[in-house]
């Protein structure tokens, strides 16, 4: 019989979940016999319903208030609380619930509710909004001031690697990883009418050209467009799009352009808003590539193994990078003027950081990842 308890209270983010699960692995190293159970956005579930840390997965609506949500832990016998996100909500969660050890970060409003409130890490960095005003005066005088380069482990990974060591858990990196049952790839490429990897005559290349945080992460959709016409006069490729279901005229656009640059033959089917989570992690392995914005897909897709071409803009790769840091798997693209990162949602001035990735240099690293690959009409 477990005499354990474990809540690990969840993230609300996509990409912040997928950077949980090193910590979360090494906290099941470390608690073996631990009942560990997840609280997690109910947007979230089928991302844990079958990690291999968690033993179960409980829910909880945006609309659920939170003196509901702790009525409802304080019947399930929770001897720790382990708190990854920041707020204050958050915290105090697990003090409505009355769980007797309540680990987070030590965070501004929400200290009084933690019985551990666990200080700043050294090599923490965070991420710290450029004004529009600083932006501007940069850009303008043309000094080239730039913030200071997160140190070493300052990957956001480690973060919460540092909350799961309160329990004894392993301070040691390793990378995020989600298991996708090869039933699961198979059906979701009948689906969507892709062959399968082993008999697949050319390449399936993904692309994920939207980005929930912002306009400021998001590489202009006509170059996407180019950049799949550009490589399809190198080699033939498939192409899935992918999106929520607010960026499907987004993902309808970019996939009817990609039909009339590539010409006769071309295969592009738009996936956006058409999956579940669990699908999309499915839809996301079945690819050789993903081509993306920094967002929570470009997370999934790495974890899941699949190698990824990433553009940055306003973020930083050193903070939230795919898979584990200096993974070579993966290309990471960016070419910062002065104000980045700036980490805004919309740029005040014309998006420059993302204007400087050039279509070229994408074409080139699609065809580096592809490289080896069948190459069949």
């Amino acid at each position: 019989m477990k005499t354990e308890s474990i809540l690990v209270r969840g993230v609300n983010w996509l990409g912040d979940a997928v950077m949980s699960t090193p910590a979360l692995q090494r906290l099941r190293e470390a608690r073996p016999d631990a009942a560990i159970t997840m609280l997690t956005p109910e947007k979230l579930r089928e991302l844990w319903m079958n990690h291999p840390a968690i033993d179960r997965v409980l829910t909880f609506s945006p609309n659920e208030m939170v003196f509901s949500l702790g009525r409802r832990l304080r019947a399930e016998s929770i001897t720790t609380a382990l708190i990854l996100p920041n707020s204050p909500r958050s915290a105090i969660e697990s003090w409505l619930a009355r769980v007797p050890r309540r680990i987070g970060a030590a965070r501004p409003w929400r200290g009084w509710f933690l019985t551990e409130a666990l200080p700043a890490r050294a090599a923490e960095s965070p991420m710290v909004k450029r004004s529009a005003q600083e932006t501007r005066l940069l850009i303008e005088t043309g000094i080239a001031i730039r913030q200071p380069a997160p140190p070493p482990g300052a990957h956001h990974l480690h973060q919460y690697l540092h909350l799961t060591s309160a329990l004894g858990a392993s301070l040691e990196p390793c990378a995020p990883v989600l298991k996708v049952a090869d039933a699961a790839v198979s059906a979701v490429a009948e689906k969507f009418e892709a062959q399968p990897a082993a008999t697949r005559g050319r390449p399936l290349i993904g692309i994920n050209p939207g980005a929930e945080y912002g306009p400021a992460k998001r590489w202009p959709k006509e170059r996407f467009i180019e950049a799949a016409v550009g490589f399809a006069r190198l080699q033939r490729a498939d192409w899935w799009i992918f999106g929520g279901p607010a960026e499907r005229p987004l993902a309808e656009e970019i996939a009817s352009g990609i039909l009339q640059g590539a010409g006769a033959g071309a295969k592009v089917e738009c996936l956006a808003g058409r999956t579940s989570l669990g699908e999309l992690c499915a839809a996301l392995k079945c690819v050789n590539v993903l081509l993306t914005n920094d967002s929570g897909p470009m997370h999934v897709a790495a974890a899941v193994g699949t190698p990824v071409i990433a553009l940055y803009g306003s973020t930083s790769p050193e903070l939230t990078g795919p898979g584990l840091p200096g993974d070579p798997r993966h290309q990471l693209l960016r070419e910062p003027p002065a104000c980045a990162p700036c980490f805004q949602r919309e740029c005040p001035i014309d998006y420059r950081c993302l204007s400087a990735l050039t279509v070229e240099r994408v074409v080139t690293a699609l065809a580096k990842a592809v490289a080896g690959l069948p190459n069949r009409a």
